[in-house]
């Protein structure tokens, strides 16, 4: 199983990167249960998809499996995991601790998978210097010292839609790179940085391919 790096510009359709973690979660499925390969149209089955359509999406990263034989599915998930730029760490940061911000900072998959949400910031007052999830808190009106003095390439926005857009001004401009953003405001950001509206870990592990193929490009 070899697998290549994307073109420089190359242009990999909406479709396959939206399969990428539904692919990621089966085959960490099948590990799970120790099935050692599963052909392309076994593992279609399981996910409603045709052994052409698999192939084809594999296509786009490298020549994986053998004829005859199948897919390594620990070697798969592997690359698979590469692809999505899951062999790294990321710094997050979360800005609206109501709610939705304690449910995403709460679920333990996603430091699993290497999402750790860093700090927390709210706006409101009875909030600050509690802790969620072992975070400490902090009044969004430190959000821009904090990012002066930290490392972040992803900040998760949960707060209301009318703080968002000032946010997300904020964010760009001490250079986060990556926006997960669940207020539904429309947000105008540059070309460099990529910007997921959506669905919990499906959206996010779409955010890190595409950040992690900018990252290659440059």
């Amino acid at each position: 199983m070899t697998a290549r790096n994307t073109k420089k510009g190359s242009e990999i359709p909406q479709g396959v990167i939206a399969r990428l973690p539904l692919y990621h979660r089966h085959l960490s499925e099948l590990a799970d249960r120790d099935v050692q390969r599963v052909s392309s149209a076994q593992l279609g089955q399981e996910i409603g998809l045709t052994a052409a359509q698999i192939r084809s999406d594999f296509s786009y990263f490298g020549s994986f499996g053998q004829q005859g034989y199948g897919y390594r599915v620990q070697e798969l998930l592997q690359q698979v995991s590469i692809i999505l730029g899951l062999e790294k760490d990321y710094h997050l940061i979360l800005i609206g601790a109501g709610n939705l911000g304690k449910a995403i900072a709460s679920y333990a998959n996603f430091r699993k998978r290497g999402f750790i949400i860093e700090a927390i910031f709210d706006a409101n007052p009875l909030l600050e210097g509690n802790y969620l999830a072992a975070c400490l808190i902090q009044p969004v009106d430190k959000l821009e010292a904090y990012l002066d003095s930290h490392t972040v390439d992803i900040a998760i926005i949960t707060a209301p839609s009318e703080a968002t857009p000032k946010i997300c001004r904020c964010l760009v401009h001490h250079g986060v790179r990556g926006i997960w953003n669940f207020s539904p405001v429309h947000l105008d950001v540059p070309d460099h940085v990529v910007l997921e509206h959506t669905h919990l870990t499906d959206s996010l592990l779409r955010l890190s391919f595409r950040l992690n193929q900018q990252r290659s490009d440059s």
